[in-house]
C-alpha cells in the first residue's frame, strides 16, 4: 500500500453505527413500536379512530322510559353516532342514585331499537359482565375501575369493544398498562377516554388534559376520545372543550345530554340541553374538515324531526306527570 492510500485510509469517516432497537415499554402490544398503524374500530357503518369524528352520546343515567327513549331520539336527529346512558352507576355516596341496573339495560336496548344506533354503558363488576354484554355494543370500564385489574383480564375475553376511562389520578404511561391487559388477554377493541383528572383547582369538577390526547397518539396505536361533560362539571364549558378536542387530534367525544337536565338524577349541571347539543354538532361540523376530520351522521332530511308516535305519547304522559 502507497503511503498516500495508507493516509486516507487512516482518515476515513468510521461507518455509521446501527442504531439501537427501540425499548419496548411496559404496555408492549398497546405501543406504537410494536403496532404502527392506528388500529380503527368498526362498530356499525363507522369507525372509531378514522376519519369520522365520531359522538357518543345521551344521559348519565337512564332513569325511566321517555327520559331515555326521548333523549336517544333527540340525540339521533342532532347527529350522535352512539347513546350512551348509564344503568350501573358508581356513586361517591352510598345514597345517592346507583342506576336501574338491569331494567336500564332494557330501556338501553328499547333505545337501540328506536334509533339503530349502538349503545355504550358501564361494567362495574366482573360478575355483571354477561349481563351487560347481552345488552350492550360497548363496554365501558369508568375511572373509578381503570385499575381495576381482575375486572380488566375478564373483559378481554369479552367479545364486545371496551371503552376505557382514564383513572382519576393515573399518568398516561398507567393509564396504557391498563389497556394493555385488555390487549394482552386479547381483546384488542379497546377505544381510550380523557376525562378529566384530579388536581388541585376546584373552579372545575376535573381538570381535562388534551395534552394527554397527543401524549397517548404519540405512544400509542389505539384511537382516544374524551368526556368534556365529567372533566369540567360544567354544561355551559361542554361546548368550547368540545371544539378544542377536534381541534387536539381526538377521535371522537362523550357528552351527557339529558332531556330535562334541572330533573337528572346524576350530573343534571353538566348535562346539555338537546337544543345545546345540536348547536354543538353543527358547530362541530362545520368545523371538522379543518382538521382532516368530517361527521357524516348529519344530513338533512335524513331524519324526521319528531319522534315515533309511541315515544311521544309516552314522553307526554311522563310530562303530565311530572306537573
Amino acid at each position: 500500500m502507497t503511503k498516500e492510500a495508507s493516509d486516507m485510509s487512516a482518515t476515513a469517516a468510521p461507518a455509521a453505527a446501527t442504531a439501537p432497537p427501540k425499548k419496548l415499554p411496559p404496555y408492549k402490544l398497546t405501543s406504537r413500536i410494536t403496532h404502527p398503524e392506528d388500529s380503527r374500530i368498526r362498530l356499525g357503518e363507522y369507525e372509531i379512530g378514522g376519519p369520522e369524528f365520531v359522538v357518543m352520546a345521551g344521559p348519565c343515567s337512564v332513569e325511566h322510559d321517555p327520559q331515555m327513549l326521548g333523549t336517544a331520539w333527540d340525540v339521533k336527529v342532532s347527529g350522535a353516532h352512539i347513546i350512551r346512558g348509564g344503568a350501573f352507576k358508581p356513586r361517591s355516596s352510598p345514597y345517592s342514585f346507583q342506576g336501574l341496573a338491569e331494567e336500564g339495560l332494557k330501556m338501553l336496548s328499547k333505545a337501540r331499537e328506536l334509533t339503530g344506533l349502538a349503545i355504550v354503558t358501564e361494567v362495574m363488576d366482573s360478575t355483571d359482565i354477561d349481563l351487560v354484554e347481552s345488552y350492550a355494543d360497548i363496554l365501558q370500564v369508568g375511572a373509578r375501575n381503570s385499575q381495576n385489574f381482575s375486572l380488566l383480564k375478564r373483559l378481554s375475553k369479552a367479545r364486545k369493544p371496551v371503552l376505557l376511562k382514564r383513572g382519576l389520578m393515573n399518568t398516561i404511561e398507567e393509564f396504557l398498562c391498563s389497556a394493555e391487559y385488555l390487549l394482552a388477554g386479547g381483546n384488542d377493541r379497546v377505544i381510550l377516554c380523557e376525562r378529566g383528572i384530579r388536581t388541585f383547582e376546584t373552579a372545575t369538577r376535573n381538570t381535562l388534559d388534551l395534552s394527554a390526547v397527543l401524549a397517548i397518539k404519540e405512544r400509542s396505536h389505539l384511537p382516544v376520545i374524551v368526556d368534556p361533560s365529567h372533566a369540567s362539571g360544567r354544561a355551559h364549558y361542554v361546548a368550547p372543550l368540545s371544539r378544542a378536542a377536534l381541534a387536539v387530534g381526538a377521535d371522537g367525544l362523550m357528552i351527557e345530554v339529558h332531556c330535562s337536565p334541572e330533573t337528572a338524577l346524576c350530573d343534571g349541571e353538566e348535562s346539555l340541553t338537546p337544543q345545546d347539543f345540536r348547536a354543538l354538532m353543527g358547530s362541530l361540523q362545520e368545523l371538522a374538515p379543518h382538521f382532516g376530520r368530517k361527521i357524516s351522521t348529519l344530513k338533512p332530511g335524513a331524519a324526521s324531526e319528531n319522534p315515533p308516535d309511541s315515544v311521544a305519547a309516552s314522553m307526554a304522559a311522563a310530562a303530565s306527570a311530572a306537573e
